[in-house]
């Protein structure tokens, strides 16, 4: 099974969501390919009434095995349903720009 899939199974698994999509960004970073970067858009009941800190620590922690075995940067939008229907015709994050790690940067 590949990351992908596994990010798939664990977030499933772990907060049930009506919405779930996930993009492999690895390709907009430097260094070999690999399966490092990712973005999630998740959308489930259970961050009601929580923060977007806490919301992000929940994303976090059902992915723990996956940032022991090298998963890199996740950027993440985590909302509750009501949050998704107000804001799904205008939603369109874009991750960080990639810092880390870079042969190809020059030195300052």
């Amino acid at each position: 099974m590949n990351r992908e899939a596994r990010i798939f199974s664990a977030l499933t698994s772990a907060l049930t969501p009506s919405t779930l999509e996930i993009e492999n960004e690895s390709h907009m970073h430097s260094g070999p390919a690999s399966e490092t970067h990712y973005k999630v858009l998740i959308v489930s009941a259970l961050f009601e009434g929580k923060s977007r800190i806490d919301r992000q620590r929940l994303v976090n922690d059902a992915l723990k095995t996956e940032f022991n075995q090298g998963l890199h940067a996740l950027t993440q939008k985590a909302l509750t349903p009501a949050e998704f229907e107000v804001q799904k015709e205008a939603l369109n994050f874009i991750s960080p720009e990639c810092r880390g790690g870079s042969k190809r940067l020059p030195k300052s």
